[in-house]
């Protein structure tokens, strides 16, 4: 297979219609190449984690548990990414230089879903509207196909919502208080 059929061609096609459309306006390329930047090694996630937590007094541990989450999710998609050792698309031209050469999944959409479901539960709801863009922003700049940025998604969200009982612990904790019966 050529990567033009099926799956593989649906993930050409549309990796070449947002990398043209998005790519061709300045404005949103612009958008997208600092998205680029600020995610490289989740580093925008994780300083939204190191804020909250500096900022939240009352549910620190929660945000620090949450930063944490989202660089192990970071950490293992970039060990998935060794294993499947997909290319980047060859097909398009590239708005940004890549840390590493392999495609899927898509680590920035993996610390991204991580941090949205992560810290979206904690209040900042600002953070699911922006892990969407940069999700979105891998597509524009042409450094991954749609099922990289779908599966580090994936990843991201599963990784959160296995350790979203562990990130609430703290306020799952008797305060040492007990009722007398």
């Amino acid at each position: 297979m050529d990567g033009t059929d099926g799956m593989g061609g649906m993930d050409h096609h549309i990796l070449s219609a947002l990398r043209a459309r998005g790519g061709g306006d300045p404005r949103v390329a612009g958008v997208a190449r600092a998205l680029s930047r600020v995610g490289e090694h989740g580093a925008l996630w994780l300083t939204v984690g190191l804020a909250g937590a500096a900022m939240d007094g009352a549910r620190r541990d929660a945000w620090l548990r949450g930063t944490a989450l989202t660089a192990g999710a970071h950490l293992v998609s970039m060990g998935v990414k060794r294993v499947v050792r997909r290319p980047r698309p060859a097909h398009v031209e590239p708005l940004v230089r890549t840390a590493g050469r392999h495609s899927f999944p898509s680590s920035h959409a993996t610390s991204a879903a991580t941090a949205a479901v992560a810290f979206g539960t904690l209040g900042a709801h600002f953070v699911p509207p922006l892990a969407a863009a940069m999700c979105l922003s891998r597509l524009v700049v042409g450094v991954h196909y749609p099922s990289d940025v779908l599966a580090g998604a994936a990843l991201g969200a599963l990784t959160a919502r296995l350790g979203a009982r562990w990130t609430r612990a703290d306020n799952e904790k008797p305060t040492g208080i007990q009722e007398c019966a």
